[in-house]
């Protein structure tokens, strides 16, 4: 049985004439206060919800009931959102 010629992938080079997208975006590094409120943001919402679970329900709030776990995972997603701008 012949065997199959095995094609050989051409090289792949850039073209020249289109010019390379410049950011706009400024690359100064972020305040010091961005990670600090994000790892404080954190701890408060672990804390929320660890004081929430150990209670059965009746701490930090006992009126918000479960309101209070949307209130610790809203620090945490809070957190996670000033890390994403974290340079």
């Amino acid at each position: 049985m012949p065997k199959s010629r095995v094609r050989q992938k051409k090289v792949y080079t850039p073209p020249t004439d289109i010019a390379p997208r410049v950011s706009t975006v400024s690359k100064r590094p972020s305040p010091t206060w961005v990670p600090a409120s994000a790892v404080a943001l954190i701890g408060i919402g672990i804390g929320w919800l660890v004081t929430f679970y150990l209670s059965t329900g009746n701490y930090p709030v006992l009126a918000w009931g479960y309101w209070n776990l949307a209130i610790g995972f809203g620090a945490m997603v809070a957190a996670l959102a000033l890390l994403a701008r974290w340079r």
